[in-house]
């Protein structure tokens, strides 16, 4: 509508700051796909680097390093906070949500879109472990009707692979087949990728899915939620402004500014976008 874009006293379009927060660079993925579909926006990428992975930590320590975190982003005056990792979604989002009133936008593993592409289909769900035991997924699980439908698989190990830029090798490959050598996937429609950090193994793991297994996760439902929390225009088919903002990194509330690790976060998200190729 009009009044999405507030005009500043010099007549310029002021952005809406969004901030994008994960335990590490699981996020990342999520804020690719904003940054395909809002490409007008200001982003804050906030990784909690000194605390990943969370998805092996106890809840009590997950809560406390998520309200850090909102702390610090909400000091830098963003309009929203994208919780951009399946676990702190599942430990904090709810309280966070008490304590602040801007919009909060948490993940939600794909489990209904995995169903609605294929009613009465079984679907596996892979997660943390701390996902995989917790409430919010057993209320999603019984509100969409799924108890008979949906398994639960912690892949962990994962995470410390996409944390070291281990894409692809030897022992991804390895450790996916025997995690997933139990099930037989004749019977699935699709895999839920229940961690924003596992879309940077899409490669692997269609190699050892059958053809007909779908490869699904949240982003694009977590991006257009966020749209329509804010009243954003998506842009996804404007071209991006020349202006287009770089965003802004911080691990665990400090700047980075080195160019040696700016480089890496590059070489993530140079990943993602060979990644999007793959379903």
């Amino acid at each position: 509508g009009a009044c999405d874009f507030h005009f500043n006293q010099s007549g310029g379009v002021e952005r809406m700051k969004i901030a994008f927060f994960d335990s590490g660079m699981g996020g990342l993925t999520v804020l690719n796909h904003a940054l395909k579909i809002l490409p007008r926006e200001e982003f804050i990428f906030y990784a909690d680097e000194d605390n990943v992975p969370y998805g092996t930590k106890s809840r009590e320590d997950v809560l406390k390093f998520v309200d850090e975190a909102f702390g610090f982003l909400i000091a830098q005056g963003v309009g929203a906070i994208v919780v951009a990792c399946n676990t702190a979604t599942s430990v904090a989002v709810k309280e966070m949500r008490k304590k602040y009133s801007l919009p909060i936008i948490g993940m939600e593993p794909a489990l209904k879109v995995a169903l609605d592409l294929f009613p009465n289909r079984k679907v596996l769900v892979t997660a943390t472990a701390i996902t995989i035991t917790g409430e919010k997924i057993r209320l999603l699980i019984e509100k969409l009707h799924a108890e008979n439908l949906a398994e639960l698989k912690a892949l962990p190990r994962l995470v410390e692979f996409a944390e070291r830029q281990e894409f692809k090798s030897a022992a991804v490959e390895e450790y996916l087949r025997g995690e997933l050598a139990d099930y037989d996937f004749e019977k699935f429609s699709s895999l839920v990728l229940g961690c924003t950090h596992f879309n940077y193994f899409k490669d692997t793991l269609r190699e050892i899915l059958p053809s007909h297994v779908k490869i699904l996760d949240g982003n694009a439902g977590t991006i257009n939620e966020l749209i329509r929390r804010t009243n954003l225009n998506s842009s996804k088919n404007l071209i991006p402004s020349p202006q287009s903002l770089v965003p802004k990194f911080f691990y665990s509330g400090r700047r980075v500014t080195d160019s040696a690790e700016l480089a890496r976060l590059g070489k993530f998200l140079r990943r993602l976008d060979e990644m999007e190729a793959v379903t």
